[in-house]
């Protein structure tokens, strides 16, 4: 039987971050980047029999779930990986923290993408370590990272190259070429590499595919931490179970050193939530994503028929990077708002002249959200 993505789900009133957010308010939630599907099936039926049990002690990554996700590296990337690589985390962010501290030291620099998913700034901050900006750039209609332009600053304190593969705000999917790029450049630096890969099953161009950055060579796997998660995937953000995988045993070592006493557990019911989703929760993803790509079609079709906005192509994820430059407003994230859209500001991302989209939404609520962002721009006055 064939899932249904349009039934709305209401998300008032639930402890959503997305939406209380504008609790109260005449303004459509399309910032934070979880989705308002619901979860597969699957996952849904897990954790009902998992909360039945009644008993919630600490837990562990069943070998269930190792295998599932050595499985699924194999199939997708074939990638042999083995279980000792693998470290379980809480969440993302918690992957980019322990990366900055583990991997320098105070007197060491990272290099991060510019614009970029707002934690790989505040780790470095966090952290007292420098961080370079590496541009984002626009090569044809795609955004890429331009490494000639990050390497006129190094001053040879730079220790780890922090990567975002699929790129959030960006959209892009890295080819093989740019990222072999990319692994020469961490080769003439003496580089670790972390990479940020957690959007890396939604996938929404056809005939692109995903290439984890371990999976070059085996130079480019023994100097990287790469993180992945089914939060995005499949919408259990708030159930945290990120998987770093590190083949390199000193820098594992290194890695869960720091994360001794900080960095807590997963929980079990997000490991129950995980298990289930990679095991059973494919059909669910092909039909998520024939429905995120119809979204991502209708919001560049829209977009791009406002006149002083401009959207590239989404390769991937479900967000959207709009340029709003060129419009007669000094803050495009503030004019949106007070329209009733909630959109996430460019400036958390580096850049305030853009903000971001989150069509990963019922469809009449997204086609509303478009329709007060074109009125808006048409009701500005002619002379602004």
């Amino acid at each position: 039987m064939a899932l249904n993505f349009e039934p709305y789900v209401e998300r008032r009133h639930t402890d959503s971050d997305k939406w209380h957010k504008y609790e109260g308010k005449e303004i459509i939630p399309l910032w934070v980047a979880d989705s308002d599907f619901k979860s597969p099936p699957a996952v849904i039926d897990a954790l009902q029999k998992r909360v039945a049990h009644g008993v919630f002690g600490y837990g562990f990554p069943s070998p269930e779930l190792i295998d599932v996700f050595i499985q699924r590296m194999k199939q997708r990337y074939q990638w042999e990986i083995k279980p000792e690589w693998l470290v379980f985390l809480p969440g993302m962010v918690c992957g980019l923290n322990l990366s900055i501290r583990a991997l320098t030291t105070p007197e060491q620099s990272s290099i991060a993408p510019h614009p970029i998913y707002p934690p790989f700034m505040k780790a470095a901050r966090a952290a007292d370590r420098h961080q370079i900006s590496a541009p984002i750039k626009l090569q044809g209609k795609r955004w890429v990272l331009d490494l000639d332009a990050a390497e006129q600053q190094l001053t040879g304190a730079e220790r780890l190259l922090l990567l975002c593969n699929p790129h959030n705000p960006g959209g892009t999917i890295y080819r093989r070429n740019e990222l072999l790029a990319q692994l020469d450049f961490a080769q003439r630096h003496n580089l670790i590499v972390c990479s940020d890969e957690i959007h890396c099953d939604l996938i929404l161009e056809p005939g692109l595919e995903h290439i984890p950055f371990a999976t070059l060579s085996e130079d480019a796997a023994q100097r990287s931490v790469t993180l992945m998660a089914p939060s995005k995937t499949f919408n259990i953000a708030g159930l945290g179970a990120t998987i770093a995988i590190i083949p390199n045993v000193s820098l594992r070592n290194r890695f869960t050193d720091a994360r001794a006493g900080i960095i807590p557990s997963v929980d079990i019911l997000a490991y129950v939530a995980a298990t289930a989703a990679y095991k059973e929760g494919e059909q669910w993803l092909k039909e998520q994503l024939d429905y995120l790509r119809a979204n991502r079609d209708l919001t560049m079709e829209r977009i791009n028929a406002i006149p002083g906005l401009k959207l590239m192509p989404v390769e991937a994820t479900y967000l959207a990077w709009i340029d709003a430059s060129a419009l007669p407003v000094a803050n495009p994230h503030a004019f949106f708002e007070q329209a009733g859209v909630g959109l996430s500001p460019g400036s958390d991302f580096g850049n305030p002249h853009f903000v971001r989209l989150n069509f990963a939404s019922h469809r009449d609520l997204l086609e509303r959200a478009l329709d007060l962002m074109a009125k808006a721009v048409a009701n500005l006055p002619v002379s602004a």
